[in-house]
């Protein structure tokens, strides 16, 4: 199941010009001469650049949350947009990368069309203002895919850090998690659900986190280098992975783990510790899930905060027992193969247990299959019925929906479907399907994604975006396909037959080998502890992919993130460096002298990883500043050090390479600039929500603040109908329905649009002064665009907003009914409210809405009391919508 490993104790390999931009930094002579790092700057820059990591993507999980929340995502995206030009402003400046090196620089522009797409799809969108912010995350995306691909270029030799930020990163996400059903009234007194959902405030989101974490401590406990008691922790972070997934109750999450895990056992060589990982930490954590799921307090909806907490603190004492369990299990596994490695024939036979076990297990589901009444074709051909059904029934947030098929998700994709049928080519705008499936809706369910990205793309950018986002995964892997290829001697064959059948088209057309980079030529080579990281760094974002097919985590920047991370790593790190002789699986150039001369880092690094500087007398500097950090010098020498160092350093990187100089410029100027555009729609609520406490006291003064935040984002029709709220409160009513009419022409497909305007109308019509017909037809369109507005279960269950709509269109209905027809040109006419015509996006193909509507505002309406007071009152779509 394993590689097999070199003799023991072959000679020590010198190593060679070209690695040793691997193995260690590159001195100019005369530096030879420079203490060496002392022990504790060997512990840091091993520690520090994962913390780094692993804080970065903590505080992106905990302030952004599930990406619903308008002011938070804000902050969120100018951070990356600001951080990552910045870092390769820096990188540009000091490692000075060759320009002739085009890794990742296709997949980079690919993503960068795509953002370009997303914006420019405002142009067109039935919700411009949601185009407009989908424009600000998918520049944030960008800059920050762009800042790992030039990070993998500058320091290639961090990737131990890529990969140690990320499982810590999950453990403390995880981990929190699960402390919030531990301690319901410290952390989560409010929520009355079964399932794990904190911090994202979405279960599936917590369920993709651990499921990627649970690879990355798969990498951790499988490795051969690295320091023992880290593999260790493995054991007891893979047990919590489990266990946060398992109560999380996310089906998809729990599919993309075994997918993920059956790609990692095909590809990396360290089966057998890989194996070990994960079936002692499911072990361990089916103890506790058992128990949970067969406790009522933890595995039911709606149970007192009382009885919830007596048995949070239950589960929080198997959970530490299971952790310190597994803790153990890792700490003796560790010290028995160190001392006594098991034999080839060992191997085998442990091989073919677990073969084994899998064969068994099959047969077993197959077997239970067979049992049922259904029989077994006939079980999956239901399976599949249900899992794509639109009318299927959901199941319910119970441990029992774990082996359920049936999902509300086949209700959004049927919908997404018909909104890229209504618009094939450019789809709805970003962010449109939302606002466009109301129309196709036959439910009351109020969602902002399709639960799908492939779906999602089709329904917002048409066909044109399908066809780049499929453009952007062929050149994603081809470009990953330079490093995390898994090349033995049988992959070098294929390789070579498929470089032999390319070439053919190469000739044909030069460009087509050129969309993700030229193959490298090599031979056999042993899996070295990078090549083991990247094909690690390739599952972790395969279990997104695959995850994200059938959910909406591409929106929740703490996912997102983390694939994106680890995406532009494998883009831009390039070929990787021939493994030593005789160097075991799992070990990186360099590891092989260090294991032999008793050294031995944290996260497997050789030694002190590469800055990138320039042949120059700073570097010097710089080596002798390593060596002071820790030891005894003082602090002024300290200071003298570090003054001269990054003082001569800046200055001969300024003065040797202008050229990157201006790109540096330029990739600020960018950030900026991109920056700047994702703030103007959070500028613009809060100058709405200021114009809306300004209403009551100072109609005037709201009036200037309302319009200001027209000025800052001229998209938000719910900016506007603060102006025209503003407008009527100050006398202007004429104003007033001008504004509500240039919202309808800004957004003619959005059904809030046109039902401030009907109800202005019909307040006027009330009052004598406007005309029945044009109150009646603003509120005909808004219902034609939202049948379920007003639909009976919402007006049974005494929802407001379906009993208001319901009776305004009555109202109107009676008072057009009753108004007298006068002949065109007669004296004394009263003017007709002009209103602009119903645009050909809102009567598409088909009058199924139209009739079902139509059907049901002749219902008896139940009266309620309602004021004109418009629209403004209701919060913004990104800051209001609950996700289902």
């Amino acid at each position: 199941m394993s590689a097999p490993v070199a003799p023991a104790d072959p000679p020590i390999a010198v190593l060679p010009r070209a690695a040793g931009r691997v193995a260690g930094p590159r001195m100019p002579a005369g530096s030879a001469s420079a203490p060496p790092p002392a022990q504790g700057a060997s512990v840091l820059s091993s520690w520090a650049p994962a913390l780094v990591v692993a804080g970065g993507l903590c505080l992106i999980v905990f302030f952004a949350g599930g990406g619903l929340m308008l002011g938070r995502m804000t902050g969120v995206e100018m951070a990356l947009t600001l951080g990552s030009g910045a870092a390769v402003a820096l990188l540009l400046l000091r490692s000075a990368p060759r320009l002739s090196a085009r890794y990742g620089l296709t997949t980079f522009a690919l993503l960068a069309a795509l953002a370009v797409l997303t914006a420019l799809s405002i142009v067109w969108s039935v919700q411009p203002d949601d185009s407009y912010r989908d424009a600000g995350r998918m520049l944030a995306y960008t800059a920050f895919f762009g800042a790992s691909v030039a990070l993998a270029r500058a320091l290639p030799v961090r990737w131990p850090a890529v990969l140690g930020g990320a499982v810590i990163a999950a453990v403390v996400v995880c981990g929190y998690a699960l402390l919030t059903k531990i301690f319901p009234d410290q952390l989560d007194a409010n929520d009355v659900y079964a399932r794990l959902r904190a911090p994202y405030s979405y279960w599936n989101a917590i369920g993709l986190t651990a499921a990627m974490g649970a690879i990355g401590c798969m990498w951790l406990g499988a490795r051969r280098s690295g320091h023992a008691l880290l593999s260790a922790l493995a054991y007891p972070a893979m047990g919590l992975m489990l266990l946060t997934l398992m109560l999380a109750y996310s089906r998809g999450a729990l599919v993309a783990l075994a997918l993920g895990v059956a790609l990692w056992l095909s590809m990396v060589p360290l089966r057998l510790r890989g194996a070990a990982v994960l079936i002692a930490g499911a072990a361990g954590a089916g103890a506790v899930v058992a128990w949970d799921f067969s406790t009522h307090a933890l595995s039911s909806d709606g149970v007192a905060l009382g009885a919830r907490t007596a048995a949070g603190h239950r589960l929080g004492v198997l959970a530490a027992a299971m952790l310190m369990l597994l803790c153990l299990t890792g700490l003796a596994v560790g010290f028995l193969t160190a001392r006594r490695p098991p034999s080839q024939a060992a191997r085998r036979r442990a091989g073919a247990v677990l073969l084994a076990m899998l064969a068994l297990s099959a047969l077993a589901v197959a077997g239970a299959l067979a049992a049922s009444h259904r029989g077994f074709t006939g079980t999956i051909g239901h399976g599949l019925h249900t899992l794509t059904d639109p009318h299927a029934p959901v199941p319910s947030n119970t441990p029992g929906r774990l082996t359920a098929v049936g999902s509300v998700r086949a209700r959004y994709w049927n919908e997404a479907l018909k909104v890229f049928q209504a618009h094939p080519w450019v789809g709805a705008g970003a962010e449109g399907y939302a606002t466009a499936r109301l129309r196709y809706r036959t439910e009351t369910l109020d969602v902002r994604h399709a639960h799908g990205f492939i779906v999602q793309t089709m329904a917002d950018l048409g066909l044109i975006g399908l066809a780049l986002v499929l453009t952007l995964f062929a050149a994603f892997m081809a470009a990953a396909s330079r490093c995390a290829m898994p090349l033995d001697g049988r992959g070098s064959r294929l390789l070579a037959r498929g470089a032999a059948r390319t070439s053919r088209w190469s000739s044909r057309w030069p460009y087509l080998g050129q969309l993700g980079g030229r193959l490298p030529d090599r031979g056999p080579e042993p899996y070295s502890a990078e090549r083991v990281g990247m094909l690690t760094l390739f599952c972790l974002v395969v279990v997104f992919g695959i995850h994200s097919f059938a959910d909406w985590t591409w929106y929740v920047p703490g996912d997102a993130c983390v694939a994106l991370l680890c995406a532009g790593w494998l883009a831009g790190r390039g070929p990787l460096t021939p493994a030593l002789p005789g160097a075991h699986p799992g070990e990186a150039p360099g590891e092989e002298v260090a294991r032999r001369r008793g050294r031995r880092t944290l996260w497997g690094t050789g030694g002190p990883a590469p800055l990138g500087w320039q042949r120059s007398s700073s570097a010097a500097a710089v080596a002798r500043l390593r060596g002071l950090a820790f030891g005894r010098a003082d602090a002024r020498a300290r200071l003298r050090a570090t003054s001269s160092a990054l003082a001569g350093a800046w200055r001969e990187s300024l003065q040797a390479r202008p050229r990157a100089l201006s790109l540096a410029g330029v990739a600020l100027a960018a950030a900026l600039l991109a920056a700047w555009a994702e703030w103007q729609p959070q500028r613009s609520e809060d100058a709405r929500q200021s114009a809306l406490a300004l209403l009551a006291h100072d109609p005037r003064a709201a009036l200037a603040r309302a319009q200001s935040a027209v000025d800052r984002d001229p998209l938000s029709a719910q900016a506007l109908f603060a102006v025209a709220r503003a407008q009527q409160l100050s006398g202007r009513q004429g104003l007033a329905t001008k504004t509500l009419q240039r919202a309808v022409r800004l957004q003619p497909s959005n059904p809030e649009t046109w039902l401030a305007l009907g109800e202005d109308e019909l307040a006027l019509t009330l009052a004598g002064a406007g005309s029945p017909r044009s109150a009646l037809g603003a509120l005909s369109a808004a219902i034609y665009l939202n049948p379920e507005s007003i639909a009976p279960e919402l007006i049974a269950r005494g929802d407001p907003e379906a009993i208001a709509i319901q009776n305004d269109y009555v109202r109107a209905l009676r008072a057009s009914a009753s108004a007298p027809v006068k002949p065109r040109g007669a004296l004394g006419a009263p003017k007709r409210a002009a209103r602009p015509p119903v645009p050909a996006r809102v009567c598409p193909r088909g009058c199924a809405g139209r009739r079902r509507a139509a059907a049901r505002a002749g219902a008896t309406p139940r009266p309620t009391p309602r004021s004109p007071a418009g629209r403004t009152g209701r919060a913004t779509r990104s800051s209001s919508t609950t996700k289902r």
